[in-house]
């Protein structure tokens, strides 16, 4: 099906299912312990051994020997493969760390060798037992050392943001130096970890050429062609099998070491095998979001309209490897005829840098919105009305495109009326309840939408059960349930009348999961493949299928009324589409917006940040299903709140990697830091995004939220941290004197 027209009148707008508050149809697998993650599918194949991967001791040189005689005498050993003894394997897509293969060691614990035994504890014992001779040399760890040397790069992220090296619309420069009020200042975010409950896993069996793969991946067809790719076989001797996911947030959108290091393994000792990366591999063998270093210059007018403003940015990654993008919504957020974004990247020699939960935006709005916020304070401006004064409809860089839908005022309009904001005591410091100093900040929010091509299989069974089957993933998003929805809605069945498979290579291939974009584009390819179905009952049971109506279990025409599943009463009715856009991304800029409110307490003694209350008011099309939706948004506030107090992913600069690689180490919140979190959907759609009106919430959630903890900070004690993690140390020296 081609979306090349705005969307009109179609089944979905009935509402009777999508749109409705539904409980996750996976969530009693999930809570029950039967949903089958990678590691745990102990029933599909037998025979299973497993797998330990040994990672590199250095973070850059070469592998001299290894020696693993001791290793191959142990209990239980099947087989060892090293990388010395296999040639360097080619790349899949996305990667830019060498996974397996060589002597080249590009970055700390680097998968050099795999021990394959009968159970899990001889597998790691063995590998304890390995012995590698290394040719250390020396690398480049640190970002701020390195800044200065950071060349321009243009960057894309892969889902959504990215851009030029210098990116430049009217004349900043001279803007900037007329401005009557400017705000010119640097802020740093720092390295950070997925930290994803599930760690990367994998089950492999080969039958002859073929190969399985039971894993735990976002992107099924990436990563169905990039083992093939890889291990350099055919596509069509691979399958891969991904049905629940737990936790990715990015990390797992591409092949990493467990898949690749599973088949090797499994072929060498000629059994099927299972592995799991332990938490150090987690956070140093695969990829992690990049420290950004941000330069921010904005320049306005006395009533507060914007007339110059910069962001740029410097990250650091491996050579060939990409810059955060963390400039991307600067380019569109608000109004002003001067602008001037760049990206530089330095080379650095740490475990790659990739995507992680809205890459680009969640970094630099961390910065942008607290610029704003003091830029806010200079003009002696509100930061919710400096922010409405520089709304615009249009992409500022290219005026003729304007925005499909933007209510970036309403979201802020609203969340400033339901949040007390007008209450807010604007001189910093001034708020005490008991041993707290109490204050109260706000960021906008905003993150693009993607359209991607989305593809779905629908069955209609004998027994009146449709089936619905792609390789869209569901990563605790709720894909299950948004999907059997929009197939009910499509074919008027109940939702319990709907079956949905996912994650299979052998299904149609679906936009995936990741950007925001899984859920509106998976959805519209199965109300595509619907389409076709509705025409095949409709003919079947010799009805005009411009005529009918799929309601009740029912399909009728005029006075004509038949049970549905009376179609398929024969023989099974399969119908295959997928969704394919024009260019009406081109022609209009789709985005998501929200508005965030937090309110914080700041222990006058310790410095202590604990976060009161939190609201987000999301702008983001049609909402399919509202608690899914906000289970997305809430987990995207959460992480935001950690982003801004205590995740910080602790570089060893001598040896170059990073040092709290574990769940101990590396801080996430907990229940006990996080308060209620209200939510509101502005009552919405879109009718350019596809036929489900609908865009994408599971970033818009973090986008903003960390400078909005950040400006309530600033709110409470008068102190702003521009280096993030905003933690104690930064906090306690400079603590109010009536503190």
């Amino acid at each position: 099906m081609k979306f090349d027209t705005p969307a009109g009148q179609n089944p979905i707008d009935q509402l009777k299912v999508v749109g409705k508050a539904t409980d996750r149809i996976d969530g009693k697998f999930k809570t029950t312990g039967t949903a089958p993650y990678a590691y745990e599918r102990h029933d599909v194949v037998a025979n299973q051994a497993y797998g330990y991967v040994l990672g590199a001791g250095i973070a850059k040189g070469r592998v001299r020997r290894i020696d693993t005689s001791a290793a191959k005498r142990a209990p239980g050993v099947l087989a060892i493969v090293t990388t010395l003894e296999t040639p360097k394997l080619g790349l899949g897509k996305m990667n830019v760390a060498n996974l397996f293969g060589g002597d080249a060691i590009q970055h700390y614990h680097q998968a050099i060798a795999v021990v394959v035994a009968e159970t899990f504890e001889q597998a790691r014992a063995a590998a304890f037992l390995v012995k590698v001779d290394y040719a250390p040399e020396a690398g480049k760890f640190d970002l701020a050392a390195e800044a200065k040397g950071a060349k321009p790069v243009p960057g894309d992220s892969g889902e959504g943001s990215g851009g030029g090296a210098e990116d430049r619309h009217g004349d900043f420069e001279g803007a900037f130096a007329q401005a009557a009020v400017k705000l010119d200042q640097t802020y740093t975010t720092p390295d950070e970890s997925h930290a994803m409950m599930e760690p990367h896993a994998t089950i492999a069996a080969w039958q002859g050429g073929q190969l399985t793969l039971w894993t735990s991946n976002q992107m099924i067809a990436w990563t169905h062609e990039s083992i093939a790719k890889i291990l350099g076989i055919p596509k069509e001797n691979v399958r891969i099998d991904s049905p629940y996911i737990g936790g990715g947030f990015g990390g797992k959108l591409f092949v990493r070491s467990d898949a690749v290091l599973a088949a090797l393994g499994a072929k060498a000792a000629k059994r099927p095998v299972k592995l799991a990366l332990t938490r150090p591999l987690v956070i140093n063998n695969t990829t992690h979001r990049p420290a950004t270093i941000q330069h921010i210059r904005i320049g306005a007018t006395k009533d507060g309209h914007i007339t110059a403003i910069a962001h740029e940015s410097t990250s650091g990654n491996l050579q060939d490897g990409k810059p955060e993008t963390a400039v991307d919504q600067t380019k569109l957020l608000y109004a002003g005829n001067n602008r001037l974004t760049a990206m530089r990247l330095a080379h650095l020699d740490l475990p790659e840098g990739n995507s992680m939960r809205a890459p680009g935006e969640a970094p630099g709005l961390m910065a942008l919105e607290m610029a704003m916020d003091e830029m806010a304070e200079k003009l002696g401006l509100d930061p919710v009305e400096f922010r409405v004064r520089n709304d615009t409809q249009v992409d500022p860089g290219k005026p003729e495109r304007p925005f499909s839908h933007r209510d970036l005022i309403g979201c802020l309009k609203l969340g400033a009326e339901k949040f007390g904001w007008a209450k807010r005591n604007p001189t910093p410091g001034q708020v005490r309840n008991g041993h707290w100093l109490v204050g109260v900040g706000m960021a906008a929010g905003f993150r693009n939408n993607l359209l991607m091509k989305s593809g779905a299989r629908v069955r209609l069974g004998k027994d009146g059960v449709v089936t619905v089957e792609t390789d869209m993933t569901d990563i605790g998003t709720g894909s299950y349930t948004i999907i059997a929805q929009t197939a009910a809605e499509m074919m008027g069945v109940p939702l319990d009348r709907v079956v949905v498979r996912l994650g299979d290579s052998n299904f149609p291939v679906s936009a995936g999961s990741g950007g925001q974009f899984g859920a509106n584009n998976s959805t519209a390819g199965v109300y595509a493949a619907c389409v076709k179905l509705r025409e095949a009952v409709a003919q079947k049971l010799g009805i005009n299928s411009a005529d009918a109506v799929f309601a009740n279990g029912e399909v009728r025409s005029g006075n004509l009324s038949v049970p549905f599943g009376e179609a398929a009463s024969a023989s099974e009715l399969v119908a295959e589409d997928a969704i394919e856009y024009g260019d009406l991304s081109k022609k209009q800029q789709q985005s998501t917006f929200a508005g965030h409110f937090v309110e914080v307490g700041v222990d006058v003694d310790t410095a202590e940040v604990r976060v009161r209350r939190m609201l987000a008011v999301c702008a983001a099309g049609r909402i399919l299903n509202p608690k899914s939706a906000r289970n997305q948004v809430i987990g995207g506030m959460t992480m935001g709140v950690g982003a801004a107090l205590m995740e910080e992913l602790a570089v060893d600069t001598k040896r170059g990697f990073f040092a709290n690689h574990d769940l101990a180490g590396y801080e996430v919140p907990v229940h006990a830091d996080i308060p209620h979190q209200e939510v509101v959907f502005l009552d919405e759609v879109d009718p350019q995004s596809s036929p489900m009106k609908a865009k994408g919430v599971g970033e818009l959630g973090i986008c903003g939220v960390g400078a909005a903890v950040a400006n309530a900070i600033y709110n409470a004690t008068g102190i702003r941290v521009r280096d993030y993690p905003i933690t104690l140390d930064k906090l306690l020296a400079r603590m109010p004197d009536a503190a």
